[in-house]
């Protein structure tokens, strides 16, 4: 059985090959979604080894939170870009829990994410989630979960209001457009709790300063952040 299941898996990937979602180049045995050379090469902050890193620094004096890192860096024209582009819009959920399994594997070991009792994605308008079908937050959340061995309350905040696009907006705006957007639903799940906020990507912080206000003005003890990628 275990010698016809390969044999299939070398007639798919013969006829339907597999290619990476950072460079597009094809996969090769005992690699998956992203390859080998783009997992080394990608652009790695390191910044949970530093306190003091650019995505903290974004936040100092908004909101009270214990440690912010992200993953990757953000640019345009670049590997990350195309990867984050197949998970949110290529309809690839899969690369957030791949992702999320190999950075959760560094922050397991690594305080004060370590220290953290429970994750809670930042959520999508319910809107949004109907017209993609998933939210790419909670699949790598649900990845950072299984390394770091953590629940997940997919449903700690819901979003009650669709903001408008932020992409124009400087960052008082899109503060402003964020006010009053996020709501907590499972305040018992939080309340006293090391809360570990995880979201895609962070540009201005706007998003991540909403939800950590509000999980901390539900009860929650403390909040620290993770994002899949930082913006330059």
């Amino acid at each position: 059985m275990r010698l016809l299941k390969r044999y299939f898996n070398d007639f798919s990937v013969l006829f339907f090959s597999q290619a990476c979602v950072g460079c597009d180049t094809p996969l090769v045995d005992g690699e998956k979604l992203i390859c080998t050379s783009c997992w080394y090469h990608l652009p790695h902050t390191r910044a949970h080894a530093d306190r003091q890193n650019s995505s903290a620094r974004q936040l100092w004096g908004r909101v009270r939170i214990e440690a912010v890192t992200s993953y990757w860096y953000f640019r345009e024209a670049s590997r990350v870009k195309r990867i984050i582009h197949h998970l949110k819009y290529r309809n690839r959920p899969e690369i957030g829990t791949e992702v999320g399994i190999r950075y959760g594997k560094i922050l397991a070991d690594t305080a004060p994410f370590n220290q953290a009792d429970i994750i809670v994605p930042v959520p999508l308008h319910p809107k949004k989630l109907r017209a993609r079908g998933y939210n790419q937050s909670a699949f790598f959340a649900n990845g950072l979960a299984r390394s770091m061995r953590l629940p997940v309350a997919e449903n700690g905040i819901i979003r009650r209001r669709a903001t408008e696009s932020q992409t124009h907006k400087n960052r008082y705006e899109r503060y402003e457009n964020m006010l009053k957007t996020f709501e907590a639903t499972d305040i018992d799940s939080v309340a006293g709790q090391h809360v570990l906020l995880v979201d895609d990507v962070l540009t201005t912080g706007a998003t991540l300063e909403a939800c950590a206000s509000t999980l901390l003005e539900n009860g929650a003890a403390k909040v620290s952040a993770v994002t899949l990628a930082k913006a330059l």
